[in-house]
């Protein structure tokens, strides 16, 4: 019946193998015409952006950026695919962060405490200088402070809390010897923050705002003689080569929330919610523990240790905190710093701090 559709040898082939081929074609024939059942397609991957924290960073180079755009998917199971990228290379000033937020321009972002505290100086009591001279301390102070900054920031931003972010220490390199924070008075020494700044000039020292980039180049030139940066970025810019003593202390640290408009978020399904919720207290511990690797390494390579592992081996000496050290912060903190943040935040943030903070610390603020 098909032979006259097959090829000539089909035609050589003996009566009965002719009989099986024919069989076998009109099998094939009927397989290959019947319809094939239609594939069910699930939804379309909901596309969403973020805006991260500062480019270049470990933190964001290591972590968030992978995070979104490698560990989403398969967290989500296709369901969200995500564009990160970092605020200042995306056109945002980190002082907009929270309105752009609170608008819905930007659904899911970083926000650097410090910058943002310009505008809502609260969110900067868990990174006050001289609060977490070590990282321990400041996991206790985020620990408390997580549930007030989960309030402040639905009540007034309309944006859920979802990650508490820290990038490494922040700590005094000096051109001369120094062995304690005592040590600086006199000096010109370069911040970053107002925080910072009025714990400087506490110390009878005084403060210079410095961009990050300009550092070394301040110091070579004796515009600062002392500054406040990061252990490793700082050694990353070459701050070995022109200073020559490094404190252990963190004067602060650099705290930053990751957060979602509470619109954008509650506009996502249940399954990505909790999938997003559980990668992301990963993401937060992973960026914690890099932190404090981060810290450690860079005074061990700008002290020229050899388990420097990332950095540049420098000869630095690095200050060790001292008792009579300890102290002082204690009361720099309580005389300076804290009345300071008062001062800007108002009475009711002296009774927000009241509350979590004197029975762990022992520290109370006082409104004016």
């Amino acid at each position: 019946m098909l032979a006259h559709l097959l090829p000539p040898l089909f035609r050589r082939l003996p009566h009965r193998a002719r009989r099986g081929a024919a069989l076998l074609a009109a099998g094939l024939a009927i397989t290959l015409a019947a319809p094939r059942p239609a594939v069910a397609e699930g939804p379309a991957p909901i596309q969403i952006k973020v805006v991260g924290g500062l480019a270049s960073i470990s933190q964001y180079v290591r972590y968030e950026a992978p995070f979104w755009t490698e560990r989403v998917p398969g967290l989500t199971n296709g369901r969200i695919k995500a564009e990160v990228a970092p605020f200042d290379r995306s056109g945002i000033r980190g002082q907009e962060m929270l309105q752009l937020m609170r608008l819905g321009v930007v659904p899911f972002g970083t926000v650097l405490l410090a910058l943002a505290s310009a505008d809502e100086p609260e969110l900067n009591a868990i990174d006050l200088p001289m609060l977490n001279p070590d990282i321990a301390t400041l996991r206790q102070t985020v620990a408390l402070w997580r549930p007030r900054l989960e309030t402040l920031l639905h009540e007034r931003y309309g944006i859920r809390l979802l990650a508490v972010y820290t990038y490494p220490s922040q700590v005094v390199f000096c051109r001369q010897a120094f062995a304690g924070l005592g040590d600086l008075a006199g000096r010109r020494v370069r911040v970053s923050s107002v925080g910072q700044g009025e714990l400087i000039e506490a110390l009878d020292a005084t403060p210079v705002v410095t961009p990050f980039a300009e550092i070394v180049q301040a110091v070579r030139d004796d515009v600062v003689q002392c500054a406040v940066t990061g252990t490793l970025s700082g050694n990353a810019i070459g701050l070995h080569e022109v200073t020559t003593h490094v404190s252990r202390v963190a004067i602060s640290w650099g705290v930053s929330i990751f957060g979602a408009n509470e619109r954008a978020w509650a506009a996502l399904p249940e399954t990505a919610r909790k999938a997003l919720t559980a990668g992301l207290a990963t993401l937060q511990e992973d960026i914690w523990r890099g932190a404090e690797q981060e810290t450690e390494d860079g005074l061990n390579c700008n002290a020229g240790k050899p388990d420097c592992a990332v950095g540049t081996r420098g000869r630095m000496t690095i200050v060790e905190d001292r008792p009579q050290d300890r102290a002082r912060r204690q009361q720099l903190l309580t005389d300076s710093v804290l009345p300071a943040w008062v001062q800007r935040c108002g009475g009711e943030c002296a009774e927000t701090w009241n509350g979590i903070m004197v029975q762990a610390r022992g520290i109370q603020a006082k409104a004016d």
